[in-house]
């Protein structure tokens, strides 16, 4: 009997995602699924699309664990800048926020400044967009919307506490929320793992700060959670064995602690906890040797733990002082305290101001994100040409100034017109390969569709094949190339239970053709791209046009070559994928 299929895909060396041997196959794809996966040529007759695969992998389309997508999915939802780099599957609703039952103004005041969207466009997509109430009545809303790729989400604690306390009460350190307070928030939950959310995300992080007027620059509201409150919401997921992603307060050990111990079920159910994040940070250079064993110790003790990491060296760009670095430290928040410029400029000039900049910058102790090394920042843009390609402290030393002081008038002078780079972690190559083996190490944390100014991770699958075919082919292998595909795709989509990753017959039809030959340095380069949405913003993006040939979603060819296909963005392709776990 002669089998159909709507796609064949010749002669590719296919990955099922689950770490088993690859080999060369053909696969027939009928519908959203995976009909055929076969060793011998299929009948091509009357099959409109075939596509000689030799020499390419073909793999599951790959999954992005944590971006910030919440705002940019409800007005544009092919989501193209992940699409294209063969991102099939994006969670939602990470650190904490999502846009399920907050209102527009307190999404503005949640995600503007924490993840660099600009407020504006955000109170405007959600005051435009929002017709739920619920998680169940938000998953149908996007469900309406054309998808590009498959959504997965998490609920966020501070968009819970924000909707039932208010922002104001959310943020402040003595008020608790009331017994009717915290039973609707565990009822949100509830209702939202019942839906199919994947899980919760918390945030405990001191740098994350609102935007707006009304609690400008208070932390964000989950941070305010007492271990009562946490408790009992990380309770309903351990009864219903969904995911807690969370960030601690690096600064605190007891913070730590408790969200790395949370995990353990000696006495309770265990809970799966993944935690931001495993890197390798410069100004904290001994961290990376404890990660690992961290995870191992807590599993051995039978906890479901985690770290997340991103799998490529953490470069960062600024334009002026807009960096979420600063916020880490007393001086550097003040002045992004300061929204107008002429404040924030003046109070730049101020010598008491750059007193306190300069001690905060010479503190060289305690834990931290950022190294503070302006010779370690590189001046790429500027309307004064002399200091292009120097560090600030290079400047400094020229004008016979404190580093601080020639980054301070650099900024005073110029403002955002003045643009500069800087690595913050996995700078060090065998860590970043120690990292990428490690079975307590999740690949993710691009956070895609946030920090658009900022940094350009949405290929950062593509880098990590790369760094494991070149390993292979430079006979140092740190990782098989199937169980690179397998951390990238099937690991992460069984541990959060949602149906993606994997590419056998009767799998959803989500995968990924990949030229080898092309995983090379383009993988690299910095390209921008203006965001319609957000009044043509130009956003850092990731250009490898010749390293995907094709993407599929739910069986449709989307995007390949550097070219989007006419349907993604007008037809949904993707799906809202709801946790398998019961």
């Amino acid at each position: 009997m002669r089998v159909s299929y709507d796609t064949i895909i010749k002669s590719g060396r296919w990955f099922d995602g689950a770490g088993s041997p690859s080999a060369t196959r053909h696969l027939g794809l009928r519908g959203d699924r995976v009909v055929t996966v076969s060793a011998d040529p299929l009948d091509e007759t009357d099959c409109p699309n075939v596509i000689e695969a030799a020499g390419k992998w073909v793999v599951p389309g790959m999954i992005d664990i944590h971006t910030h997508y919440d705002i940019e999915v409800l007005k544009t939802p092919a989501l193209t800048e992940s699409v294209r780099h063969g991102i099939t599957t994006v969670l939602l609703g990470s650190c904490s926020l999502s846009t399920v039952h907050v209102g527009a103004t307190d999404a503005g005041d949640l995600f503007g400044r924490v993840e660099a969207i600009p407020r504006r466009h955000v109170i405007e997509a959600v005051d435009e967009v929002k017709t739920w109430q619920s998680a169940r009545e938000y998953i149908a809303a996007l469900e309406e919307l054309p998808l590009g790729p498959n959504i997965a989400a998490m609920l966020g604690h501070s968009d819970i506490r924000t909707a039932q306390m208010g922002l104001d009460r959310a943020t402040r350190k003595e008020v608790r929320p009331t017994p009717a307070e915290q039973a609707a928030m565990e009822a949100a939950l509830t209702e939202a793992l019942d839906a199919g959310f994947v899980g919760m995300s918390a945030q405990q992080l001191l740098f994350d700060k609102i935007d707006g007027d009304t609690c400008r620059s208070r932390t964000l509201p989950s941070t305010y959670a007492k271990a009562r409150e946490r408790r009992r919401l990380n309770a309903i997921l351990r009864r219903r064995r969904r995911v807690l992603q969370a960030g601690p307060d690096v600064a605190s050990v007891r913070s730590i602690a408790a969200m790395t111990l949370s995990s353990l079920g000696i006495f309770r159910k265990r809970l799966k906890t993944t935690l931001l994040s495993a890197a390798d940070i410069k100004a904290n250079p001994a961290l990376v040797y404890i990660m690992g064993p961290i995870a191992r110790a807590l599993n051995a003790l039978g906890g479901d733990f985690r770290w997340q990491h991103l799998p490529v060296p953490f470069e960062v760009y600024a334009d002026g002082i807009d960096l979420v670095i600063f916020e880490e430290f007393g001086s550097g928040a003040a002045a992004l305290h300061l929204a107008d410029q002429v404040e924030r400029n003046a109070l730049m000039q101020d010598e008491s101001y750059r007193r306190r900049f300069r001690k905060d910058y010479d503190a060289k102790f305690g834990m931290r994100v950022w190294h503070r090394d302006f010779f370690d920042a590189e001046i790429v843009s500027c309307p004064d040409d002399s200091v292009i390609g120097k560090t600030f402290g290079q400047v400094g030393v020229e004008r016979g100034t404190h580093p601080v002081d020639a980054f301070l008038d650099l900024v005073v002078a110029h403002g955002t017109k003045l643009r500069w780079r800087t690595t913050i972690s996995n700078h060090r190559p065998k860590f970043l390969t120690k990292l990428g083996a490690d079975p307590g190490v999740q690949l993710g944390f691009s956070d895609a569709g946030a920090h658009l100014r900022n940094m350009a991770f949405y290929n950062f699958g593509l880098r990590f094949l790369r760094r494991v075919h070149d390993a292979e082919r430079a006979g140092t292998p740190f990782l098989s190339l199937e169980r690179a595909v397998h951390r990238l795709t099937g690991e992460l989509a069984d541990w959060y239970g949602i149906d993606a990753g994997h590419l056998n017959a009767g799998d959803r039809a989500d995968l990924v053709i990949i030229d080898p030959a092309h995983l090379d340095d383009s993988l690299d380069a910095y390209a921008e791209s203006p965001v319609a949405q957000y009044d043509n913003l130009s956003r850092m993006v990731n250009r490898n046009d010749g390293a995907v040939s094709a993407v599929f979603i739910g069986g449709e060819y989307v995007f390949g070559d550097g070219t989007a296909a006419p349907i993604l963005g007008t037809d949904r392709t993707g799906r809202f994928l709801r946790s398998q776990v019961r």
